[in-house]
């Protein structure tokens, strides 16, 4: 895992890619660190499989802050917690987001691995649901929900995780929404999901939209996530950083 011998806010980029495994990336998952606080921003289907080839303990992870409930962000929990019941993990895990994410995670369990969600474990699974635009600490971390706009069935959301006097902040899966300038503005970092070129693909980011709104989003540093086949063909086209897995940084 990461070291937190400098303060700030730790970020490794665990995976960077769509929902379908464009480019050959991993589905949603990033990884900080802040303080003894080590929490997984998304966790999709192919997270933990992510997270073990870059050598990075799963076991280690306290806390998951999921935005939305589709597979490519919430799906890869079943597999962190029988991985953690089946490597006699004692740590608890803490898993937050949209109200609905408990059930719908234990549905999941249940749809992959029968009896999974009864099984009694070494350590304790607690769930969290966020309310929008209200601070809630997890662990060092204070953490803000904002309304976007991207059915899944529960509300989605983007974030702003604070730590000292730093700022991380997350745009989850949205279309354009003014709720994005709330949550990115001031922030050092904000890592904001960049579907398509030009493209208008329904509930998600163009490249043309975060480029229109890029002043008043207010951020010191802008780093692109969720690329689709679209954008993915079109790199050349792009200015922006990426987000490159595996890739550390420390704000």
């Amino acid at each position: 895992m990461m070291h937190d011998e400098q303060g700030g806010i730790g970020v490794r980029f665990v995976g960077g890619g769509d929902a379908f495994g464009s480019g050959g990336r991993f589905q949603a998952c990033t990884f900080v660190q802040a303080a003894s606080t080590r929490l997984l921003l998304d966790c999709g289907a192919s997270s933990l499989v992510a997270l073990k080839r870059l050598g990075m303990d799963p076991g280690a992870v306290d806390s998951v802050l999921v935005s939305h409930l589709h597979g490519d962000h919430f799906g890869g929990i079943p597999f962190l917690v029988l991985d953690g019941q089946f490597g006699r993990c004692e740590r608890p895990l803490l898993v937050a987001g949209p109200p609905g994410l408990q059930e719908r995670v234990l549905q999941a369990m249940e749809v992959l691995f029968p009896g999974s969600s009864g099984v009694q474990r070494r350590f304790a699974v607690q769930w969290l649901g966020l309310p929008e635009r209200q601070a809630v600490h997890l662990g060092s971390l204070v953490v803000t929900a904002f309304p976007v706009v991207h059915p899944s069935g529960a509300p989605a959301y983007a974030f702003r995780l604070a730590y000292q006097d730093k700022v991380l902040a997350y745009s989850g899966d949205t279309e354009w929404t003014e709720a994005l300038v709330e949550a990115a503005h001031g922030a050092d970092l904000f890592l904001c999901e960049c579907y398509t070129v030009e493209r208008q693909v329904k509930f998600h980011l163009s490249y043309a939209a975060i480029r229109a709104h890029r002043a008043r989003l207010g951020c010191r540093r802008l780093i692109l996530t969720h690329l689709g086949a679209d954008a993915l063909a079109r790199l050349d086209e792009i200015v922006d950083e990426i987000a490159q897995e595996g890739e550390r940084l420390r704000l």
